[in-house]
């Protein structure tokens, strides 16, 4: 680990963007009117990630709010370690192969929380034929007839595949109760459902991980904004997006019912602190290896996640998330 990356308590931007307690009006409103009045500018450091500069030049670094350490990760430590962790998810999906087992990975969390750039990295050396990536849009009339499920079962591993959900049956959790794209009883139904959905896939051999991407207000406004202002990312601002940002606290209390509902012992909620997006991507995979004793894994490399990192529900603020429920 890097000697200059300490650990501290959570802290205050020394640069933020803006006094959230100071805008009037809706977030997103602000957000798309934004450009228009501040002289702000996207760079890339790296190459890779954006960072928001001020109009005095300074770094916004909203990140800093709920994040355990007092720099984010350097790229000479990342590049290196993520390549290695890349090598294992290799090792692991030749062991999956060879034993027909089947994986599925469940990433939700907020928006631009890092759920995509994480999935991104986990297969970007696996082999195709045998990963993929279920991205479902807004269902169609014959879906929405059909049992909720029903959908995201077409959609599960045969022997020897993983399955990324970048978004999953958990819609139903959050956007749409929050969004008003269902109703209180398809929603209570669901909540209901959920845990003997997940017990079948699990009693049937899935290997199922549930990771839960969160992210700080300020952060998150700052990364819609880095959207906004960037023409080559403004695509990735969607109207949903940015109905978000007037929706913090019902998505808040959306969340928590369902770790409430749906952290069980055979399908736990795994919270991954989002703020610094490398660090997240790192110890997600971290966690994914350690959950599997696959064939030639490198015990030492994949050692323990960072438990500051990822963690049980307790981590993002959930009532009662120190226990699992008994299901």
């Amino acid at each position: 680990m890097d000697a200059q990356r300490t650990r501290i308590e959570p802290q205050p931007a020394l640069y933020p963007l803006v006094d959230l307690d100071s805008i009037t009006g809706h977030l997103s409103d602000w957000v798309r009117e934004y450009r228009t009045h501040a002289d702000l500018r996207v760079e890339y450091p790296d190459g890779y990630d954006p960072i928001l500069i001020r109009p005095d030049g300074r770094e916004v670094d909203t990140w800093r709010l709920d994040y355990p350490y007092d720099n984010l990760l350097r790229r000479a430590e990342y590049d290196p370690t993520k390549r290695a962790l890349q090598i294992e998810l290799l090792k692991l999906q030749s062991w999956a192969k060879e034993t027909d087992a089947r994986l599925v990975i469940v990433f939700e969390g907020r928006d631009a929380a890092g759920k995509g750039s994480t999935i991104k990295r986990f297969i970007q050396h696996l082999n195709p034929r045998g990963v993929r990536v279920v991205a479902l849009n807004k269902p169609n009339k014959q879906e929405r007839t059909s049992w909720y499920f029903q959908r995201y079962v077409a959609h599960l591993p045969s022997a020897g595949e993983f399955v990324l959900f970048d978004r999953s049956w958990y819609n139903r959790a959050t956007v749409e109760p929050v969004m008003g794209y269902c109703t209180d009883e398809e929603y209570r139904l669901f909540l209901r459902q959920a845990p003997l959905f997940e017990r079948m896939l699990v009693q049937d051999g899935i290997i199922l991980v549930k990771f839960w991407f969160s992210v700080s207000r300020a952060e998150q406004l700052t990364r819609f904004v880095i959207r906004d202002v960037d023409p080559v990312r403004r695509w990735k601002l969607s109207p949903n997006d940015l109905a978000s940002l007037d929706r913090w606290d019902a998505y808040t209390r959306a969340k928590e019912a369902m770790f409430t509902a749906t952290h069980t012992e055979r399908a736990p909620w795994t919270v991954v602190n989002g703020n610094g997006k490398r660090l997240a991507r790192l110890e997600a995979m971290r966690f994914v290896l350690s959950q599997v004793d696959y064939a030639g894994k490198n015990t030492d490399l994949v050692g323990v996640p960072d438990p500051l990192i990822v963690g049980p529900p307790r981590m993002a603020g959930a009532p009662g998330g120190s226990g699992l429920a008994s299901r």
